[in-house]
């Protein structure tokens, strides 16, 4: 599924915008190793189910775990394409993406390492905040097509950020 919106911005309302700078926010801190960073882009109360299946809950144990990751791997840089975001309601957004990771400085896509992401967003007091995040692995068991389409897709987006 591809976002049609992503080619036309000026279609995108405020609030999709805002949702996508969330995840783009998201992903940042990830690549620059920011655990508070990151937490701080949740509610208070949101979660997180990471790679290996964990689930995290809150603020503080987001900021832990993640800093752990950080301290204790070598974590490879995020490439991100939206496929879709979707106003649930005034307040409620969903967006589904895909990444991939790279490792410098051979700059390319490890297709093992690729997953889909959903990102469930809130609008509180004023702004958007995270209230569940999921990385799911998508190795699409049998399907080496998707497999080698999405990683296609993200070496490009990967070759383009790092054009930029």
């Amino acid at each position: 599924m591809t976002d049609a919106s992503a080619n036309y911005p000026a279609m995108m309302s405020e609030d999709e915008r805002a949702v996508r700078a969330l995840y783009t926010d998201l992903l940042r801190c990830w690549n620059s190793e920011d655990a508070a960073g990151f937490a701080s882009l949740f509610v208070a109360d949101g979660s997180i189910i990471i790679y290996d299946g964990t689930l995290l809950s809150g603020r503080a144990e987001i900021a832990a775990q993640f800093g752990t990751i950080f301290k204790r791997f070598d974590t490879p840089t995020f490439v991100q394409i939206v496929r879709q975001v979707r106003l649930i309601s005034h307040d409620m957004a969903i967006l589904y993406g895909a990444v991939g990771m790279y490792s410098l400085p051979e700059l390319l896509i490890n297709p093992t390492l690729n997953a889909v992401q959903t990102l469930l967003a809130q609008r509180r007091d004023g702004g958007w905040g995270i209230v569940h995040f999921q990385n799911t692995r998508a190795d699409f068991p049998g399907r080496p097509d998707l497999v080698a389409a999405m990683t296609r897709a993200l070496q490009r987006e990967a070759d383009a950020h790092i054009r930029r």
